[in-house]
């Protein structure tokens, strides 16, 4: 019995054993796997509960816009949300043309103020011109405070080969003038000004990186060889970027067959090499890159190769640091998600993205703290650790981390940035003027200047000009404070007269006047005339 008894106890235990170890298998087994769409079916699940629950009427969508915007906001400062109504407006710029009237218009005292009729534009076709006030549009009066940029956008633009009718008052003329204006493509340009600064050195200014960005290039650059170009000073500062592909496309004008440009590479997408090819409009001559604070994304790839093939100098000040790529992704609504889904390296190997793990505001705020830390300044004031450290193709040290460092650093000045500049430029004083004596003096200035090298020769603001010009910045709310103009004399007096220039002319003339009074632009022209400083750095040339 005491063995029946000991070997039943085994068999109980054992069975026993084996029931608790299948139920754990079991229980393994059935303990649920990570489903993909749990946060997915939670949402849904806390909208029907809204939907179902809530005390008051939700509107639906406007709640999945905001979610949609606060959870992008999670990942990074540049993946966003555009909705449906907006996604035309933001690609504008960068598409490079538009639908409307074709003027550039500037609201002045309530008033739409023409500023200039695009050449070959519709607009420019029916002679309007430079000071017209639009004062109706439809046969609404169109002046008063209730008049934004906004306002005269959703007025003035709308599809192609439609019509808009607009009352236009001139100087010197008793009645409003009409005209019924056929609306058509619009050009963006994206080159600002293009020429000549001094003998052999050509200037080119790039605002964005668009779709004609190239084309525009192209016919800048071949206009500035015909004229003597042998190096050129290309001015980024404060462009804020575009189409990565455009940035490609503008390097290979500097680079040889064969240079790495740029790669991008994200957990999710494999790295994507981009190289030069064997065409180039400017694969030698000196060249010069000017950045800023505000120059990022594209016009740091443009920059980052250049200087990793040691093939121009920059100058400038450290640029704003976006080396993240955004793919667009459409809605089912057609609303649009820019998504981060790469990052992008100079061909160093440096990624130049700033850090964003503090959030997007902080983010945001890293530009004053520059200027808070002294790095407008002084170079010095930038610390960079040597995990940071690459090498340009001539072994030169560059840093990754935060922006492109430029070759020569060119300090911000402050001097004639005085609390009386910022008084006028609050109250948009100089511009009011300037359009008031182009209006009063068009005839008068066209007939002393009838080309604009004899005006910037020429043209002086003596001591009854700029009485005129005080008396009218009073009379706006900005009394003179000799000391504060004494500090801004030079720059106030230079986009006075850039500003009757554009009026007059467009904007190349503008950046000619305005850049013999930049020193940074003057600093570039210095550095383009300094071959023993090309050598020193072994710059290509």
């Amino acid at each position: 019995m005491m063995n029946n008894r000991f070997v039943f106890n085994i068999l109980r235990s054992s069975i026993l054993m084996l029931l608790i170890i299948s139920f754990g298998i079991y229980t393994v087994a059935q303990t649920p796997r990570q489903d993909p769409n749990a946060g997915i079916k939670k949402y849904n699940a806390a909208m029907q509960l809204i939907n179902y629950a809530y005390v008051d009427t939700v509107d639906e969508a406007k709640l999945v816009e905001k979610s949609i915007v606060e959870a992008l906001k999670e990942l990074d400062p540049h993946s966003v949300y555009i909705s449906k109504k907006d996604v035309q407006r933001a690609n504008e710029p960068l598409e490079g043309n538009f639908d409307g009237i074709g003027v550039q218009f500037e609201i002045l005292k309530d008033t739409i103020s023409v500023v200039h009729a695009i050449p070959g534009g519709p607009s420019e076709r029916l002679g309007i011109m430079s000071g017209d006030k639009i004062v109706k549009i439809d046969t609404q009066t169109v002046v008063g405070k209730h008049i934004t940029n906004q306002f005269v956008l959703d007025h003035l633009r709308g599809k192609r080969g439609t019509k808009v009718n607009v009352s236009i008052f001139r100087k010197g003329k008793k009645d409003l003038i009409d005209f019924t204006i056929t609306r058509d493509k619009i050009p963006i340009n994206s080159i600002d000004a293009a020429y000549m600064i001094k003998p052999g050195i050509g200037y080119i200014n790039l605002n964005k990186f668009a779709q004609t960005s190239m084309q525009e290039f192209v016919e800048s650059t071949n206009l500035l060889k015909s004229k003597g170009m042998k190096s050129m000073i290309l001015d980024l500062r404060n462009n804020s970027g575009g189409y990565m592909g455009t940035a490609i496309d503008l390097s290979d004008e500097f680079l040889r067959a064969g240079k790495l440009i740029v790669y991008t590479k994200g957990v999710r997408s494999q790295q994507e090499d981009f190289y030069s090819t064997a065409r180039g409009l400017f694969e030698t001559g000196k060249l010069v890159i000017m950045i800023n604070e505000n120059s990022a994304s594209a016009s740091e790839i443009v920059s980052g190769a250049v200087q990793d093939w040691d093939r121009g100098i920059i100058v400038g000040r450290r640029s704003f640091g976006k080396g993240l790529v955004q793919r667009p992704y459409q809605l089912p609504d057609s609303s649009q998600i820019r998504l981060t889904t790469a990052r992008y390296y100079n061909p160093s190997g440096k990624c130049i993205q700033k850090p964003y793990s503090e959030g997007t505001d902080k983010y945001y705020t890293d530009l004053s703290n520059r200027m808070k830390h002294g790095e407008m300044v002084h170079p010095d004031s930038i610390k960079f650790p040597d995990s940071l450290k690459f090498y340009t193709s001539k072994k030169r040290v560059v840093y990754g981390g935060g922006g492109i460092m430029p070759d020569i650093f060119i300090a911000w000045d402050s001097t004639p940035i005085s609390d009386y500049y910022l008084d006028l430029r609050r109250k948009n004083v100089v511009n009011t003027f300037v359009s008031d004596y182009v209006d009063k003096s068009r005839k008068t200035l066209k007939a002393g200047y009838p080309e604009f090298s004899t005006y910037d020769k020429n043209f002086q603001m003596d001591e009854l000009f700029m009485a005129d010009f005080f008396a009218y910045a009073e009379k706006e709310g900005v009394k003179l404070d000799e000391k504060g103009y004494a500090d801004a004399e030079k720059l106030i007096k230079a986009q006075i007269k850039g500003l009757i220039a554009q009026k007059l002319w467009d904007m190349t003339e503008l950046y000619t006047i305005i850049n013999q009074s930049d020193q940074e632009v003057q600093k570039a022209i210095a550095v383009v005339e300094d071959e023993a400083l090309f050598e020193k750095l072994g710059i290509d040339h």
